[in-house]
């Protein structure tokens, strides 16, 4: 059985999803470089890097607003741009009752 690969954040169809908020937490951690859209990538790579990104919120206690300074404006530049990016490729955050 061929392993099913992932087709990078900027390739999905869904700007928002969890795998995306994922990588982009995995950038804001310094896990991974902010140019790896994890392209090609198996999901036993990505469920790995859930468990690391999964670690590194634990001392915060994964809230934003416990983040250090540093850690939480890059955090809100990284979701911004996504924000932007999701929005122009008509993303929706409003919930409608078919959600």
């Amino acid at each position: 059985m061929k392993p099913k690969i992932y087709e990078g954040i900027h390739n999905q169809e869904q700007a928002m999803t969890p795998t995306a908020n994922i990588i982009r937490d995995a950038w804001v951690f310094g896990i991974i470089p902010e140019d790896e859209t994890c392209e090609g990538w198996t999901i036993q790579g990505i469920d790995a890097l859930y468990d690391k990104v999964t670690a590194a919120w634990q001392p915060y206690g994964h809230l934003v607003s416990n983040l250090p300074p540093e850690l939480r404006e890059r955090h809100a530049r990284i979701y911004a741009e996504a924000i932007e990016r999701a929005r122009a490729t008509g993303w929706d955050p409003e919930l409608d009752e078919t959600d």
